[in-house]
């Protein structure tokens, strides 16, 4: 009898019973019983006579989410392996190959003192590699449609190719697919490798976004997803950069510090603002990566002195936003935005206790360096968090009139500072109980002046003017003409707009 306390894990290889190595053939023949993962193997057939199969298949119909049922297999074979005959458990491929049981399971039993068995087998990707006339020792991503198609994003660069296992359906197909277009194009050449190993093995190439078509998914079918074209990866970004800053590369990249890039990285930060203004989403894709070519630039500054690396700030970035998203990633409940404000400004002060920061007032974590009509909005803000605003628009709205009558009541220059800058201050906030931001706002209003004024100028010209040349009146008129027309050409756009989104 095979049978002992504790938990035997066999492989059942990536194909029939007679893929099955002859350690995990003579444990099955001494089994009176098995658990399989899934009943969906061709190996399962042709295992010993006599033993009894027990699965697991019910639990994917069952379960809402793949932790669930990954949690309720692990559980349930716990309790089996505490009983004096133990159990063997089976599962398809290698059991140390994109087998996310076998990880669990071993973790749990070794803090349950089980004795745990893994008798290995064939994986899927041998046969796999050999159907596609791959070498296997490349670099290769290995997954599962499950994992993956719980994704938001591929868990593996584009510049790596991957093989991801047990595309069973077409929702397991289509949830990965979906995941994949994160960060690849929708006609991307992918194969589909089915029942390899075996008689009936196939290769089919398809686009990406036809994976889900495919007629014969099953278990057995894996998807074989090359790599990207060169510079799709971030970490081909970094090498990029990195070169750059080499002895013998870039003079000009390799003599920068932190303060000598300061102004870039203030400079691509406006530049990436006009565009949003300018909604040219393709000129957006371009000051990003700007943007990011700052950012890159200074951690890799900061991993060339020893500080830190660029894989400290993402781990670094990690951790926080997971730690001040308690309602997101943890069991705090949360109503309303001025609730998730309040628990982040309780969460920050935790850290800074944490970490043996001194006390920082509330305003501290502003940056001066930030636009005036920012930093003012950015300072009500943080008041309003702990109750300091007003409860309704009204009196926001009489403090700008009551600023507004100081500041022409002043009488020195000192005092219409003040006065003016306190006219500024109560403006913001009456724009900010607007839901409006007054940066933005104020933008918006300096880009239609510049039009309008253009337009004044082009005007003058076609008459041969130049613009000091108009009187006010003929000005005024003008600019309201440039007025009426970029209404015009503002409300076209957006008819336009509906047209297309309504075909």
């Amino acid at each position: 009898m095979a049978d002992h306390q504790g938990i035997v894990i066999v492989g059942l290889g990536p194909a029939g019973a007679e893929l099955l190595t002859r350690e995990a053939w003579d444990w099955l023949a001494g089994c009176e019983e098995i658990y399989v993962r899934t009943r969906l193997h061709p190996a399962i057939s042709g295992l010993p006579e006599g033993l009894r199969v027990q699965s697991f298949d019910g639990l994917y119909e069952t379960q809402p989410s793949l932790a669930e049922v990954l949690d309720g297999i692990v559980a349930e074979l716990l309790k089996l392996g505490r009983r004096p005959q133990g159990v063997t458990y089976a599962v398809p491929g290698s059991p140390l190959v994109a087998e996310e049981t076998t990880l669990r399971l071993a973790a749990a039993a070794r803090s349950e003192g089980l004795e745990l068995r893994i008798i290995n087998g064939l994986s899927f990707v041998e046969p796999v590699c050999a159907a596609l006339s791959l070498d296997p020792t490349d670099s290769f991503a290995l997954t599962d449609a499950l994992q993956l198609g719980s994704l938001s994003v591929p868990s593996f660069p584009p510049a790596m190719p991957a093989l991801i296992s047990q595309l069973a359906t077409r929702e397991d197909a289509s949830a990965v697919k979906l995941t994949l277009m994160a960060n690849y194009t929708d006609d991307f050449q992918v194969a589909l490798v089915h029942a390899a190993g075996t008689q009936e093995q196939r290769v089919q190439w398809l686009p990406l976004h036809a994976i889900d078509r495919s007629t014969d998914l099953g278990l057995l079918s894996t998807l074989y997803v090359p790599a990207a074209e060169a510079g799709r990866s971030f970490e081909e970004l970094q090498e990029v950069i990195a070169r750059l800053r080499a002895p013998d590369g870039c003079p000009w990249d390799r003599e920068q510090t932190h303060l000598t890039l300061r102004p870039y990285l203030l400079e691509e930060a406006y530049e990436v603002l006009e565009t949003l203004d300018n909604a040219n989403s393709g000129h957006l894709m371009e000051e990003l990566g700007d943007l990011l070519l700052q950012i890159l630039l200074h951690a890799q500054i900061s991993s060339e002195d020893g500080d830190f690396t660029m894989a400290d700030v993402i781990l670094n970035l990690h951790h926080k936003l997971i730690r001040r998203h308690p309602h997101v990633f943890g069991d705090t409940a949360v109503h309303s935005v001025d609730q998730v404000l309040s628990n982040w400004e309780k969460i920050k002060a935790s850290e800074r206790k944490d970490n043996g920061e001194t006390h920082k007032g509330l305003l501290d974590g502003i940056p001066l360096a930030l636009p005036a009509l920012t930093q003012a909005d950015q300072i009500q803000r943080r008041a309003r968090r702990v109750g300091f605003d007003w409860s309704e628009l009204q009196p926001v709205a009489d403090k700008v009139e009551e600023e507004r009558q100081e500041l022409l009541n002043a009488e020195t220059v000192e005092e219409r500072e003040a006065e003016a800058g306190d006219l500024l201050f109560a403006a913001v906030n009456l724009i900010r109980w607007m839901d409006v931001d007054p940066e933005t706002a104020l933008r918006g209003s300096n880009q239609r002046f510049r039009q309008r004024f253009a337009h004044i100028e082009a005007a003058a010209m076609a008459q041969g003017k130049t613009i000091d040349q108009l009187s006010f009146a003929e000005m005024d008129a003008l600019w309201e003409e440039a007025k009426r027309l970029l209404a015009q050409s503002a409300s076209a756009g957006t008819k336009d707009a509906g047209q297309e989104a309504s075909l």
